[in-house]
């Protein structure tokens, strides 16, 4: 080609691919973060103005028990949900890599001879060729870069995935941690229960000797004795149940696990929520939404740009000759560069399919989007109202424990000096005194866990 012609033909390209970049801003949409969401009104009956979070805090901060803060580095070192998502992360940086090299021209070069299918009798030379080759596609309609941010949109979903796994499992280490250890005290109280009980059926033995009860109250006694005596093997099953799903969050085969009494656990930091709005910047499983809902709408861009031609630029250059040593001279080196512009005009509805399943799957997750955001907002609410509620029993419980003791005291008085009582009163008294004890380290396991689960709902523990 003439090298003037060949100069008018290369600025009218740039010219045309500078046009079409102009257009394609038009036809990507940037995103906009959907406005039906109103996160001030997620926590029912909770407003407040101060900033302040449990969720900023570290595990490390928030746990003080030296013992849990150990299971808990152990967990995050060791556990399978963990490395499953760190190789999450691993897959998508390499499919951001691999988009982001899709921007750039593909270069190969060849160099062979030329094999024709050409009887020898016809004595045609054979052919050398030593070539190099480069093909680009004009990113015009943003489809690439689309792609490219949709995968970095994937790679960052699968990092919010892992923070999102990291979340769980430290709420999962410390509530299992303290139901092992109110499973620990309620073994206790219940064994030194059954001592009394023991203790117990020796008296009304006596004092059915002596004629103050009879042998129906002694039979009482003993069948007491064994209606508290039962419920230990359950509880020690359930402690042994609990320390293997210990052991599975570290990733451990099933073993004891050291731990320290819950009469010593307390929680240091306020519990304090800061503003619903937050939860877009704490917690894990909201953002991983978003990304999803974001990635999404740039395969929609994506599926946009395939009804629009494409631009390939493609160059070649070389040299090819009839004989091996005139191959590198002058005279044997060619150059070509060529423009393809393709236009879809008949696909069996490919295009139009792609398109409506990209609409259909960011009209799902901006779905699941806000249901993330309402799940955020529900768990929190429980939370902060199950706090509450065990903070108010606490009071109540020991005034209940108090008295019941009281009674249970009285009525042994009774038995053993007054013709008037009779062991079924013993018997009721002592059975509220129990269920009444247990009963009060459920409070306290209920205060303990509903702290445990505020701080995951608000998206603490993955710092």
């Amino acid at each position: 080609m003439n090298p003037k012609y060949s100069k008018v033909f290369y600025m009218l390209m740039v010219l045309g691919i500078a046009t079409l970049l102009l257009d394609s801003c038009k036809l990507a949409k940037p995103y906009k973060r959907p406005d039906h969401i109103a996160p001030d009104q997620l926590f029912r009956d909770h407003r407040v103005s101060d900033s302040n979070t449990i969720a900023t805090i570290s595990w490390s901060n928030m746990f003080q028990d030296s013992l849990l803060q150990s299971l808990i580095r152990k967990g995050i070192e060791n556990n399978t949900d963990l490395a499953i998502a760190v190789a999450r992360i691993k897959k998508a940086a390499a499919g951001f890599k691999q988009s982001k090299q899709a921007l750039q021209p593909t270069l190969n070069v060849t160099a062979s001879p030329v094999f024709q299918n050409i009887p020898p009798s016809l004595g045609v030379p054979q052919t050398y060729e030593l070539v190099a080759g480069s093909s680009w596609e004009a990113d015009i309609w943003g489809k690439l870069n689309s792609a490219k941010r949709a995968a970095l949109l994937t790679l960052l979903q699968s990092e919010a995935y892992k923070r999102a796994v990291q979340t769980q499992l430290v709420s999962d280490i410390a509530t299992n941690y303290y139901l092992l250890m109110a499973y620990d005290a309620q073994l206790e109280i219940t064994e030194k229960t059954l001592a009394l009980r023991k203790e117990e059926v020796e008296t009304m033995k006596v004092l059915k000797e002596s004629d103050v009860v009879t042998g129906a109250s002694v039979a009482q006694s003993i069948a007491n004795r064994y209606s508290v005596e039962i419920t230990i093997p359950d509880l020690k099953q359930q402690i042994r149940e609990t320390e293997n799903t210990i052991s599975l969050l570290l990733g451990n085969p099933p073993d004891s696990i050291p731990r320290s009494s819950l009469k010593k656990q307390v929680m240091t930091p306020e519990l304090k929520t800061g503003v619903p709005s937050q939860l877009l910047a704490n917690r894990p499983d909201v953002q991983e939404a978003e990304l999803q809902l974001r990635n999404a709408l740039e395969l929609v861009n994506v599926a946009h740009a395939y009804f629009y031609p494409s631009l390939n630029i493609t160059a070649s250059s070389g040299f090819v000759s009839t004989g091996i040593s005139q191959l590198l001279s002058p005279n044997s080196f060619y150059a070509t560069l060529s423009g393809i512009l393709l236009q879809p005009i008949f696909d069996q509805g490919i295009n139009r399919q792609r398109l409506s399943i990209a609409i259909a799957n960011s009209d799902e997750y901006l779905a699941a989007f806000r249901k993330s955001m309402l799940t955020a907002g529900q768990e929190v609410s429980n939370a902060l109202y199950s706090y509450k509620s065990a903070s108010e029993k606490e009071a109540l419980r020991l005034q209940q424990i108090a008295y019941l003791q009281k009674s249970v005291d009285f009525t042994k008085e009774l038995l053993n000096y007054s013709s008037k009582a009779n062991y079924t009163d013993v018997l009721t008294s002592e059975q509220s005194l129990l269920a009444a004890q247990l009963n009060s380290i459920a409070d306290q396991l209920q205060q303990l866990t509903a702290a445990v689960s505020l701080y995951r709902s608000l998206g603490g523990g993955w710092k």
